[in-house]
């Protein structure tokens, strides 16, 4: 194998790597997005559960009658 024939060899796998990089950046962006609006959606539920109006807090579910009474 020539020299120039290794070079280019090398600069090929070496662009590829560079798209292979580029192509997981923009998957962990991507993830990143969705874990963000995931805890900000979590954390709105939580709030709401907290705050809630406290008649479903308090319900006691081995008192209530069934659907079909």
């Amino acid at each position: 194998m020539s020299m120039e024939e290794r070079l280019i060899d090398i600069e090929v796998k070496l662009t590829r790597q560079e798209d292979t990089v580029e192509t997981l950046n923009q998957t962990v962006y991507r993830q990143q997005k969705k874990i963000d609006e995931l805890e900000g959606l979590l954390l709105a539920l939580a709030r709401r559960l907290k705050e809630g109006d406290g008649s479903s807090a308090e319900r006691n579910i081995e008192n209530e009658r069934p659907p079909h009474y």
